[in-house]
């Protein structure tokens, strides 16, 4: 991470496996190498971007089964982009050589100059993370969250530096994927802010900055789109693939909502629904036939059923 100007006199804080950490301080961060925290399909997405984008990049996750399966879908990412014409072969070549795979989180994030939490979208594992991350990083270091609907301020109270914290929300598939949504928590300081937007923006996104608010803006409005297909998909509306059909080519939606949903996982749809439902009211109800497929363990392409059957699919 490079630091400027970079102190002589600095302070040395004990990180998590005994080591240190130099905090500098200093807000004005050069970001260079970017830490990713959670290998899943989120995480594994955001490393291709921050690789593809030029920074140095270092993936962590406590399973290396989890790291390895994301190296190779990365590998497979940079492979399609550079048959799209969006990258070429040495572009491809050169953005998975920046791609290290770290299985120890105070290695993964020593160097980083910027953070980006991916762990599953539960309150209580990110605190933890958070809490870690703050032990471990410099205190110039913007960590991020790619939280979907929690509460950034929230998260932000786990560490000692909430100026410091920020939500920047991508969305699936990260690779083709253009927007990200940056989330102003109560303390995110606009140097953060700005920092964010020009990560983002090198790793070819587009940007919306969204005060702090249940869902964001396209959580809230999708989770009720896709909530909403399953009332009707109850009521005998119409089939699922139908109700697909009607969006994509009615209302120019690139995909249909239970095509959708099952991309990003029925259990995840469900738990931004019952957040939503606690904060902001009925409206946001998940419907009976959600909670019935993720109880029945229907929780889309990653386990090769949801709204529909993909385990004969090669």
């Amino acid at each position: 991470m490079h630091v400027t100007p970079f102190p002589e006199d600095r302070r040395r804080t004990p990180g998590l496996d005994g080591g240190a950490c130099y905090h500098p301080a200093t807000d004005h961060v050069s970001v260079e190498t970017i830490a990713v925290v959670g290998s899943g399909l989120m995480g594994g997405g955001i490393a291709y971007a921050a690789a593809a984008g030029g920074y140095r990049t270092l993936l962590h996750d406590v399973s290396r089964e989890a790291l390895d399966r994301a190296r190779r879908q990365v590998r497979a990412d940079l492979d399609e982009s550079r048959a799209r014409g969006k990258l070429t072969a040495g572009e491809a070549d050169a953005a998975y050589e920046r791609l290290r795979l770290e299985p120890d989180l105070n290695t993964a994030v020593a160097e980083a100059g910027f953070v980006i939490e991916a762990v599953p979208e539960r309150i209580e594992l990110k605190l933890e993370v958070f809490a870690r991350l703050d032990e471990a990083c410099a205190e110039a270091v913007v960590l991020a969250s790619n939280t979907s609907s929690l509460s950034v301020t929230e998260i932000a109270a786990a560490t000692r530096r909430p100026q410091r914290v920020v939500g920047m929300h991508f969305f699936n598939p990260v690779p083709k994927m253009k927007l990200v949504e940056i989330v102003r928590g109560l303390e995110s300081s606009a140097d953060a802010l700005r920092l964010t937007e020009d990560v983002a923006r090198r790793m070819g996104k587009e940007t919306v900055v969204v005060r702090e608010s249940p869902g964001f803006i396209t959580s809230r409005i999708n989770a009720m789109i896709g909530n909403e297909a399953f009332f009707m998909l109850e009521e005998g509306v119409a089939s699922a693939r139908d109700i697909d059909m009607a969006l994509k080519l009615g209302l120019n939606h690139p995909m249909g909502p239970f095509e959708l949903v099952d991309l990003v996982g029925l259990d995840t749809r469900l738990s931004v629904l019952e957040f939503l439902h606690r904060t902001l009211g009925e409206k946001y109800r998940p419907a009976p036939l959600l909670v019935q497929h993720v109880k029945a363990g229907r929780l889309g392409k990653k386990v090769g059923r949801g709204v529909y059957n993909y385990e004969r699919e090669d």
